[in-house]
């Protein structure tokens, strides 16, 4: 009888140990899942401002582009300083070299935003594809140490 008695209390003391560890692997888990948790949102952060920040550049390279492309840079009734600077830009050319050289560099500046908002684009595809990733990541990690904490229960209650 007493041999019973050891034997469970070994048992006991075995189950407690297990319960011990598995709660400390359930908390080192929690505490992984914060920590991802924690860098994700710190990382969607950067990338909502990154892409707010894109966003506002492309809206302003967009406009220079209408301006270039002579959307802007048309006279317009509601805006005497814009037609009057264009007036007195337009004044300053006397030869038709003169005007050449000004278009030129124009369509060189519209090109050099084309491919400054090419560049953007590419960027925030590339920044989209790098979080779905790191998300991903994180979920993979995640079910796997759920699984190793389900196999490690069934495999300790098998032995039981």
């Amino acid at each position: 009888m007493s041999n019973d008695v050891t034997q469970w209390l070994a048992q006991i003391k075995a189950l407690k140990q297990q319960l011990a560890e598995t709660i400390s692997d359930r908390d080192t888990a929690y505490e992984s899942a914060d920590n991802w948790r924690q860098l994700y949102n710190t990382e969607a952060q950067q990338r909502r401002t990154e892409a707010r920040l894109a966003q506002q550049q492309v809206e302003t390279l967009k406009a220079e582009l209408r301006q270039l492309q002579g959307e802007s840079s048309r006279p317009k009734a509601d805006d005497p300083e814009s037609a009057s600077a264009i007036e007195q830009e337009l004044a300053k050319m006397q030869t038709v070299e003169e005007l050449r050289t000004k278009l030129k560099d124009i369509m060189g500046e519209r090109d050099r935003l084309l491919d400054a908002l090419k560049t953007e684009q590419t960027n925030h595809a590339q920044t989209r594809k790098s979080l779905t990733t790191v998300i991903g990541d994180t979920i993979d990690q995640l079910s796997k140490e759920r699984g190793n904490h389900s196999a490690t229960q069934a495999s300790q209650a098998l032995k039981n």
